[in-house]
Parts: C-alpha cells; structure tokens; sequence
C-alpha cells in the first residue's frame, strides 16, 4: 500500500507543479466543521473498508473544487476539439456542456441552471462523471475533493457536514450523513462534435476559471491508454474486458449490467433488454459517442416498442408515433413533453464499474480487442 502511495503522490505533485505557476482562489471557501479529511487513517466509521482508503496526495481541497465558473457560448470554444469528451447536461430547454478538459483538473464543479443546483462530479482515475444534487436533506450545499480515494475513485466532500461520500456508490461513507444516498441528475457524456451538433446553442464551460491550469495538456500521461496502469488497488479486479475501456453501467436493486460500444456497430442501436424483472432500454451510437439508458415502462405503466431514429438530438421513435430525445423527452407526437424514467447509471472504465458492481454480467461478450484498438 505504501509504494501505491508513495508512486501517486510523486506523480500528482508533479503533475500539478507543472501544470500551475500560481494558484489564485477566485471564490472564498465556504467554511468546513469538523477535523477534515486528512488521510484514511484519520477519520474513524467508514461504511467501507478503511484500509482501502487511499490518501490521492494533493490533500483535502488540493483538487480545487470549481464554484459557478464562466460560461460561453459554441462559437467561443474554439479550445475544444471535436472529439474531446464532454459531460452534457438539460435543464428545461436550456443546455451546458462540461468539458473532460477542465473536470481533469477540477474533479467537481458546483453550478446551477434554472433553479436547479447541481454538481458534476469527475473522476479521471475511474472515468466517471456524474450529475449530483446539490439539495441534501432539504439542505443546499456544495462539494469538494477529499483528496481520497476508494477503489481508486474519488471520495467527495459536503461542506455543510464535512461527510464523505463515494462517488460511484453515490451515497455517503463517512461523516453525520454516513448511508445518505445522493440524488443524482442525468447528464449525458459524449464527444464535443456530438453534443454541438444536438444542441448548438448550448453553453459551454469556459477555460478561464480563475486557475492557472494548462487545459490542452492532461495531467495524467499515458494513464487512459495504459491498461496496467491501475494508480491504487482495486478490489476485484474484473479481466474479462480490457481495463480502460469507455462503458455504460446499468445498476439495479436487482441487478446490474455493463454495456460495451464494442458490442454494436458504428451506427444507432436501441437495445430493450430485462434487468431482473426491470424492463430498460438503452441507446447507442459508437461513431457519435454516446450511450444512455431508461426504463423501458412508462410512469404510467405503458410498455413502449422503441426504434433507432437519428434527428439532431431525437434518437428513438416508439409505436404511438412519439420522438424522444437523448435525454429521454417526448419532442413530438402524442406523449409530446412526458419524460422516460433515466436508469441509475454512468459511463466509466470498465475496471472501476465491474470493481464497484462485481456481479455484473456484460452485454455481448464479444471478443477483447487487442491493446491500442
């Protein structure tokens, strides 16, 4: 465990000295009770495993935590790239995007949208991103970066208790909320082009966020390529696919399942499948980069007979004539403005999600491709 640590915490200092000449704070931290989290060894009553609570190295708010930053419109995002990968979220009508560029170096970002508070939560080490609500317990708050890590994945703070919570278990695991779940927001994660295309006047997070950060560069190597490079232990360790490898986790109370784009073509699927005695419905599209899921029974009880249908951000049609966006929407037809039921689930390296949810099966097993494919 100590050489874990000791190689990470050699690579994260480096990596953030190269990165920021200066560190200004442009927001004044909202002051935190408690002692802190300082290491995992220092904070007693875990819901997980202690040992396997891992100090990152930067320490607590080491990973600056980013409070409402600038935003600008597309034809200003001249920094992204089109296949850079982006975590998009819908408000209403009105759209955001926010960019793996910046969340690599920021990890959570605290917002707000038409009096909706939310944080997107990022875990570059795991590749999760994932849309929290900022409301806990009829209270509103905002989170931080621990500087811990469980399963190699990040471990947030609230700053209204100083509880931490798991990311991908999406409760909390230490602290006076200790077993609180997290309301979670869809987001949908895919690339730049994608997102444009779907929603051209979207907003996007801007570059100029107040920190001195080189947002072109990625702080953390060869890290998404390298298959054996696992910074911390990760319990188990699942080799039926190779370990980066961009999945979509489907997690059920009675049951989970991990979604391959390697299973399908380049071109839209739908896929309905039952999950225990859950009906869903997933959507993916491998050329466009992106993979999303719903209950596949309406609120009411209605099952639908869904169908590939690519319209800008329209991507199903059903067999009452109605078009649903990729968030799940009715856009036209008779259901015009109902909303499919999002599933619990998030897109990550497929070590970190079967480590997590373990008894997941894979939908398509096909054969691994080989290193560099």
């Amino acid at each position: 465990m100590k050489k874990y640590f000791l190689l990470f915490l050699l690579f994260s200092i480096s990596q953030f000295i190269a990165g920021c000449q200066e560190d200004p704070q442009p927001n004044s931290p909202v002051p935190v009770s408690g002692g802190g989290a300082n290491g995992g060894g220092n904070i007693p009553d875990w819901l997980i495993p202690q040992s396997e609570v891992f100090d990152g190295g930067p320490g607590k708010d080491g990973i600056p935590a980013l409070e409402k930053p600038p935003t600008i419109p597309v034809a200003d995002a001249s920094f992204l790239h089109e296949d850079d990968l982006v975590i998009g979220i819908k408000i209403g009508q009105v759209t955001r995007a926010y960019p793996h560029k910046i969340l690599d170096w920021h990890e959570i970002i605290n917002d707000e949208l038409n009096d909706s508070y939310f944080s997107i939560t990022y875990c570059p080490l795991t590749g999760t991103g994932i849309g929290w609500d900022r409301i806990v317990n009829g209270s509103l708050t905002t989170f931080g970066v621990s500087g811990l890590l469980y399963n190699t994945n990040l471990i947030p703070y609230d700053r209204n208790t100083d509880s931490n919570w798991s990311q991908m278990l999406l409760k909390s695991v230490n602290g006076k909320l200790k077993g609180q779940e997290i309301e979670t927001l869809q987001v949908v994660e895919t690339k730049w082009e994608t997102w444009r295309e779907m929603y051209p006047n979207t907003d996007v997070v801007s570059i100029k966020t107040g920190y001195s950060r080189n947002y072109d560069r990625y702080p953390y190597g060869d890290y998404k390529t390298n298959h054996n490079s696992i910074l911390f232990p990760v319990k188990p360790f699942d080799e039926r696919v190779l370990a980066k490898e961009r999945t979509h986790g489907i997690f059920l109370e009675e049951g989970s399942k991990i979604y391959r784009f390697a299973a399908s073509d380049n071109s839209l699927q739908i896929i309905e499948q039952r999950i225990g005695e859950t009906d869903v419905v997933i959507a993916a599209n491998k050329e466009k980069n992106y993979m999303v899921s719903f209950l596949g029974t309406l609120p009411d009880g209605t099952k639908l007979e869904f169908s590939e249908l690519e319209d800008g951000a329209i991507i199903m049609q059903d067999n009452e004539g109605n078009k649903w966006d990729i968030f799940g929407e009715a856009v036209d037809g008779p259901r015009k403005g109902e909303r499919l039921t999002p599933t619990n689930s998030f897109m990550g390296y497929f070590f970190a999600l079967a480590a997590f949810y373990p008894e997941s099966g894979i939908y398509h097993n096909v054969k691994k491709p080989s290193d560099g494919e």
